[in-house]
């Protein structure tokens, strides 16, 4: 038996999400169903990230194990021709047995878009989200910079978390603006659920000028949900790296 590494981008907009659910089109379905027909093998992918419905990715991660003796750069090739145009795997390798791509170290980057002009770009429809309004991006930058180093990010995730620990480290966190697209890039140690999404959302706050930089601190202090900003739509983030120190 071997464990084959992949490195997956996809398009998220007709997707239920990555992970296989009952009467819904996945990512993890649909790459299940390619490597099972095409190996003659039952294959079941364990994945990194299990990204929401309308969630893009760049580099998501899965392993999956096999009998075949293909070589483990080759199943990329394999495996593309095979899938859909939404889905491309960007490479593959063989790993040791043990690695295991949700309990080893890692290190993630997200990006999330807002595509901020008077009108919508239908060619930008599917990757960012519209808003209309001027947004100071200084400001939210400035309340970005809070979010760097360990903190609890109880007031950053969704109601019904499934982690016992709240505690998260981030790396970096930025919000630049080139013509009328404004990026925020994080990078951290780990993601709660939903979390990237309430911080992308709190900066739209900030962005508008309804909560404060300075505020952040005392948003991550009340470890209360409620105190945190709206949760941005799925379609502008994307899942864009992530990185096994111990494996590079």
């Amino acid at each position: 038996m071997r464990r084959i590494f992949l490195e997956i981008a996809y398009d998220g907009t007709n997707y239920s999400g990555w992970q296989i659910q009952n009467n819904a089109v996945s990512i993890q379905g649909t790459i299940d169903k390619a490597l099972s027909e095409w190996l003659g093998e039952d294959i079941h992918t364990i994945g990194a990230s299990r990204t929401d419905a309308g969630v893009h990715a760049l580099g998501n991660v899965a392993v999956f194990d096999t009998e075949s003796r293909i070589p483990g750069d080759k199943f990329a090739y394999g495996l593309n021709s095979r899938l859909p145009e939404d889905i491309c795997i960007q490479q593959s390798f063989e790993v040791p047995m043990e690695f295991h791509p949700r309990y080893t170290e890692t290190i993630k980057t997200y990006e999330y878009k807002i595509l901020n002009r008077r009108f919508p770009d239908p060619t930008r429809r599917k990757d960012s989200f519209f808003y209309y309004g001027k947004l100071d991006v200084d400001a939210m930058n400035m309340a970005a910079s809070e979010f760097v180093g360990p903190h609890d990010f109880k007031s950053f995730c969704s109601a019904n978390q499934e982690k016992k620990s709240t505690v998260r480290t981030i790396y970096s966190a930025m919000v630049d603006k080139e013509d009328d697209m404004i990026t925020f890039t994080i990078t951290g140690n780990g993601f709660l659920y939903n979390m990237v999404r309430i911080i992308a959302g709190t900066l739209i706050e900030v962005g508008k000028g309804a909560i404060k930089p300075e505020d952040i601190k005392e948003i991550l202090e009340k470890k209360d949900r409620s105190a945190a900003g709206p949760t941005a739509p799925a379609h502008g983030l994307t899942l864009v790296e992530i990185e096994y120190p111990e494996w590079e």
